[in-house]
């Protein structure tokens, strides 16, 4: 496709998030758009629009304009989702912060942001007036205040700091019309935090054609009667944009929770009759732990996003009569730009004839062939890493060391090329030098390892650098040394991820090296630990040691690391 084709392609079912919202509230107003489960609570599309729309005209009223950052820290989904529709009405910028950040996490990216407002909610208002005089801006706050009875309703809330602008919550959500502001595709939409390698976090400046791009392929192969099952968080580019932004694009439900459940899991699936969801790594041999029953199939659950695709995908899906599955390769900067549907039952093998909803395997296979995405026999697809073929908007290709392309079958940097505008990302937030680097050449380097089969498909290999995965998380050593090494008696770290003993994520593994003439023991790194990080970027393993191995350049030598506590712990080394 030349480059008109691909761009009437897109604006085909509209290219920005809030019009197509906008659209099934005016042609299917009553439709049920979002469920909260946590409260048990529906709101239509014209109810989530009216919402959105008060809450975008009273952030015009409070002077919030095109173009201002507005940060959410709040682990409510559905006052999030609000939020997030209700800033980008306004044409601001969505923020969104890992509700489990605090102190210098915290502080690092509120500065990084400089919003000119914060909205959190009272669980997390403390850990931000902590961090609130460490601003170099001061923002606005608003705190979020829940309906008694619902489930995070606080009774008595604290406070905001004294000396900083505070607006209550009702200034946000009293009657208003959504201000009339007009964004192109190309405005900023998101700023969402991702892991660096060497440095710390970078704000991934995103437009709206960028979320375009990202769900494309998702939302083909799903229709008005579908319903998207979502506990993927709102700081999360799955949670925000691929599942609730998603159901927005196609006129359907979208069932949330604020986290992952195995065990509430399957009730969940039929409480909404969900047809679609999002599993990520981990929560497959979660759900894959239960004992077997002979009602396993009798679910409405026939299409799943696997992604990294697991080698037990085709067991998992006849177990549970999945009908699809979906996998490819997809991140914060350059959107989703590698696709693959795999067929794992026949019609009526999968989900119960009675059970089924959404497209037949006819029509999905018509559809991924009208929009280019290979299909394959989930029998067949038997190589780990599969991610499949490049989509319409993309060029793919694996680089080598020296930047020019790899022969099939030689592993090398996974590097994507957009093929129309505003489909990537615009920037790293104040790191153009970053930005340049990750763009050289002319191809977007994306900090993966990848090989491109003999049969043409790409297969993921590892993470470069020093990226960790840990419960659906990204984060970098950096991160991790950065905080340990505040602690008084430690002189230096270094951070290394093992495999997880659970699908395909990490371990994390830190060696501490103590300040000369000093003690700190394994307890009290796990202690300061516990009381300064998120829980998923605690070390798993602590080893105290009085030096770092290095080179001759003074570069520390990880792998030897590595190697190290893989040996001792019984595992397999690394090289």
């Amino acid at each position: 496709m030349n480059e008109r084709e691909l761009t009437d392609l897109l604006k085909a079912d509209g290219e920005i998030i809030t019009e197509r919202l906008d659209h099934w509230a005016d042609v299917a107003g009553d439709r049920t758009f979002f469920y909260y489960g946590e409260d048990d609570e529906t709101l239509s599309y014209a109810v989530f629009v009216a919402r959105a729309n008060a809450i975008a005209g009273n952030l015009a009223r409070l002077g919030i304009a095109k173009g201002d950052r507005v940060s959410v820290f709040c682990k409510n989904a559905l006052a999030s989702s609000l939020l997030m529709f209700g800033i980008w009405k306004a044409g601001a910028v969505y923020c969104p912060v890992n509700f489990s950040y605090a102190g210098r996490l915290l502080t690092y990216q509120l500065n990084d942001t400089a919003p000119k407002l914060v909205i959190t909610d009272g669980a997390l208002l403390p850990a931000l007036n902590d961090v609130l005089d460490a601003l170099a801006v001061k923002p606005a706050i608003i705190v979020y205040s829940p309906v008694p009875g619902a489930h995070d309703h606080i009774a008595e809330p604290p406070s905001v700091r004294p000396g900083h602008v505070e607006y209550a919550w009702s200034e946000l959500t009293r009657p208003a019309a959504a201000p009339d502001v007009k964004v192109t595709f190309d405005d900023e939409a998101n700023l969402i935090y991702t892991s660096g390698t060497t440095g710390p976090s970078k704000g991934v400046v995103q437009p709206y054609r960028w979320m375009a791009q990202y769900v494309y392929f998702l939302r083909a192969l799903i229709g008005e009667d579908d319903v998207i099952y979502n506990d993927l968080p709102m700081y999360h580019v799955g949670g925000a944009i691929a599942n609730i932004c998603r159901a927005a694009w196609v006129g359907c439900e979208v069932a949330v929770w604020n986290r992952f459940s195995p065990d509430s899991f399957w009730e969940r699936v039929k409480a909404r009759r969900v047809t679609t969801a999002i599993l990520l790594d981990v929560m497959i041999p979660w759900l894959d732990k239960a004992p077997p029953s002979e009602n396993d199939r009798r679910n409405t659950l026939n299409k799943v996003h696997m992604q990294p695709l697991p080698l037990l995908h085709h067991d998992f899906a006849k177990r549970f009569g999945i009908d699809f599955v979906t996998a490819g390769f997809g991140q914060t900067e350059s959107g989703a730009g590698i696709s693959v549907v795999l067929e794992e039952t026949q019609q009526g093998d999968g989900t119960p004839a009675d059970l089924y909803r959404g497209y037949s395997h006819a029509e999905v296979a018509e559809i991924a062939a009208r929009s280019g995405m290979p299909l394959q026999q989930g029998r067949e697809a038997a190589r780990k890493g599969l991610m499949g073929l490049p989509t319409f908007f993309v060029d793919v290709s694996v680089r080598d060391d020296l930047d020019e392309e790899c022969d099939d079958e030689i592993a090398g940097h996974l590097a994507l090329r957009p093929r129309l505008p505003g489909i990537f990302f615009h920037s790293y937030l104040g790191k153009p030098d970053a930005t340049v680097k990750a763009f050289r050449n002319l191809w977007f380097h994306t900090g993966d390892a990848a090989v491109r089969g003999r049969d043409g498909m790409y297969y993921y290999v590892d993470r470069l650098g020093d990226r960790i995965r840990v419960r659906g998380e990204n984060l970098s050593s950096f991160q991790v040394e950065d905080m340990i090494n505040q602690h008084p008696s430690v002189q230096m770290s270094a951070v290394v991820a093992i495999p997880s003993e659970e699908g395909d994520e990490d371990q994390v593994v830190a060696y501490v090296v103590p300040v000369p003439g000093g003690a700190v023991s394994e307890q009290e790194i796990q202690a300061f630990a516990a009381e300064t990080m998120p829980k998923y970027m605690r070390p798993r393993h602590v080893r105290i040691i009085d030096d770092l191995p290095r080179t001759p350049t003074n570069k520390v030598e990880k792998y030897k690391l590595r190697n190290s506590i893989l040996q001792e712990l019984g595992g397999k080394p690394r090289t």
